[in-house]
């Protein structure tokens, strides 16, 4: 049979140099740390992290993060923080935004991640260059005004899905109110709020923290603007703190406590499972129908009901009517003290339309915008705070000055709606990953470790470009098309169908032109689903081009047949290193613990 005669594997194409005597040998030992350079937009979460991984597990690759010029915490603080750096300092079981952002910084300064930083620098456009297989990108230096021009192999936006606030459209506000507007993302922390009349629109996570705050500032009075229904839970880490034994009404943690974790590293593992365990395992309320989702909800209404006793028109105005939507359909938020605050002298609570803002006040109504002046009521404010949340997976100037193939902007890429694979990466658009991208987030679980499965991702991804000399990778049309099909599929059984608002959806056009209602921000499935999704890379999902040509000899790679560790880079016996050998259980492997406490996967 002649080779030419033999079928080629689905996919493969026939190669024009095989045995070629034009072949010569890459001279380069076989890990081929080609000089890489990536570039991440923002220095979050996500983007500390990949500052420290990247540098950590490969080599001979540049990194760089712009950080565009840019509340508590409201699950368990012990799950939100990065699985190696748990922090036994917490105040509180709900950290306050300001200790989040300090625990970033020290982060960041410990594991040399700030090497990376490049502050007061925004990003203002990058575009795929398919000839050179790059990202050109522009970056405007905040302070001093000064245009650079840079590129990278990899792009990688870290900015995350809340980014782009969303502003209540009220007639009158921005032009005539004389008082400060103020918003939870880009909150004044010089702002002295005592003896002010403080108005306060919307009940979403935000305000539910937020009201039992101020409303305990000196001489402050509230006027609560609520139109919705909402769900206020208990704390989210009750029973793990039931199982460690404290009181889930405390969640402050008093000096003694802070101290015996930061002695006791025995006691704070023991914390730290507790509340990532309970965290997993409550993924089944999100699930309709189920006897967890069923029996939260029963407890929740009783808790209102309990609580807003001697307040049947607050019972009315915010308790879920039965069969309308469960909880976990808005973001689920626990509200220690939000419900008392709102029976305090001090606090009003408006339930009726705002109709405009004048120089000094906010005007609701209960009729129509044409009510006469009689049936409109003048709620007299100093400040007007908008917990109005934000536009998710919209970021109007980056996404539409992000161009991909045939300089197409993500912007008119997710023109119907955000579509991705895994939350990760978006066909048309060449070496570019999404950290925190939608679909990326969580309803229950944590989040922090869905964030290291992505970078994880994106450190396997990078490395495979480098090593096996590809220009470029793209993740399939149809794979992105799976994902979303599997998406809108999952949800269809989940309380987030549910007819309710929040950031969670988004309003989507169908191919057919039709528009509907559909989850974008949330991952489908638990945290230890997306875990398992991201471990091992599908790389037969993404298309792959490789430095070489499609006539080149796709293995070149291999190199010169030595490795970096005969040439003093590395241990040349590693492999017999204790923490590198795996020994199985005499008698019976399938018992080894490790492998047992978790799927294998590849």
């Amino acid at each position: 049979m002649n080779m030419d005669d033999i079928p080629l594997a689905n996919g493969s194409k026939k190669a024009g140099v095989l045995n070629s005597d034009n072949f010569t040998l890459k001279d380069t030992p076989i890990e081929n740390l080609r000089p890489f350079r990536v570039v991440v937009i923002g220095a979050g979460f996500s983007g500390i992290l990949a500052a420290i991984r990247i540098p950590e597990r490969l080599r001979n690759v540049e990194w760089l993060n712009k950080y565009p010029a840019g509340v508590a915490c409201d699950i368990p603080s012990h799950s939100y923080q990065y699985s190696f750096a748990p922090n036994p300092n917490w105040t509180n079981l709900y950290a306050p935004g300001s200790e989040i952002q300090q625990y970033l910084r020290d982060v960041a300064e410990k594991y040399g991640a700030t090497r990376f930083i490049q502050t007061r620098h925004r990003v203002d456009y990058c575009e795929w260059n398919d000839g050179e297989k790059k990202w050109m990108i522009r970056v405007k230096n905040l302070t001093t005004g000064e245009t650079i021009l840079d590129e990278a192999n990899v792009l990688i936006s870290a900015r995350g899905q809340l980014n782009d606030i969303k502003w209540p459209d009220i007639p009158g506000l921005y032009n005539t109110f004389r008082g400060e507007i103020m918003h939870p993302g880009k909150w004044d922390t010089s702002h002295d709020f005592r003896n002010k009349r403080i108005g306060i629109v919307g009940n979403g996570s935000s305000a539910i923290q937020i009201i039992p705050q101020l409303q305990k500032v000196e001489g402050a009075s509230l006027i609560c603007f609520m139109r919705s229904p909402t769900w206020i839970s208990g704390t989210f880490g009750d029973a793990a703190m039931v199982k460690l034994g404290l009181d889930p009404a405390d969640t402050a943690f008093t000096p003694r406590q802070r101290q015996q974790l930061s002695t006791d590293p025995s006691l704070l593992f023991k914390f730290r499972k507790a509340f990532e365990t309970t965290g997993n395992l409550v993924h089944e309320a999100t699930l309709r129908g189920t006897a967890l989702q069923q029996s939260l909800e029963a407890a929740l209404r009783e808790a209102m009901e309990a609580k807003l006793a001697s307040r049947p028109d607050l019972r009315a105005l915010l308790i879920p009517p039965p069969g309308t939507f469960s909880p976990g359909c808005r973001r689920l938020t626990p509200g220690p003290g939000f419900l008392e605050a709102l029976l305090a002298p001090n606090v009003t609570v408006v339930g009726d339309p705002i109709l405009e803002a004048t120089k000094d006040a906010i005007i609701t109504t209960p009729h129509s915008p044409e009510s006469p002046e009689d049936q409109r009521t003048h709620h007299p404010i100093d400040i007007l705070i908008t917990s109005t949340g934000y536009h998710a997976n919209r970021n109007p100037f980056l996404y539409s000055n992000i161009l991909g193939r045939n300089n197409l902007p993500l912007s008119a890429r997710w023109e119907s709606r955000p579509e991705t694979y895994l939350s990760l990466a978006v066909d048309g658009f060449p070496n570019f990953l999404l950290l925190f991208g939608p679909n990326g987030a969580i309803g229950a679980g944590s989040l922090t470790r869905m964030l290291e499965a992505s970078v994880d991702y994106a450190v396997c991804f990078i490395r495979k470009l480098q090593r096996e000399d590809y220009a470029c990778a793209e993740v399939k049309r149809e794979r992105v098309k799976d994902f979303m099909t599997y998406v809108d599929r999952y949800f269809e059984k989940t309380v987030y169908s549910d007819e309710c608002g929040g950031w969670y959806k988004s309003t989507c056009t169908d191919s057919d032109g039709k528009k509907r209602i559909i989850v974008t921000g949330l991952w489908p499935g638990s945290t230890l689903h997306a875990i398992e999704a991201m471990r091992a890379p599908r790389w037969e999902d993404w298309v792959w081009e490789s430095v070489e040509g499609e006539e080149g000899n796709g293995l070149r790679w291999l190199g010169n047949g030595m490795s970096v560790t005969q040439f003093g880079e590395g241990d040349p016996s590693w492999y017999v290193n204790e923490d590198h050998v795996e020994v199985p259980v005499e008698g019976r492997p399938e018992e080894n613990a490790k492998w047992r406490a978790r799927p294998w996967c590849y």
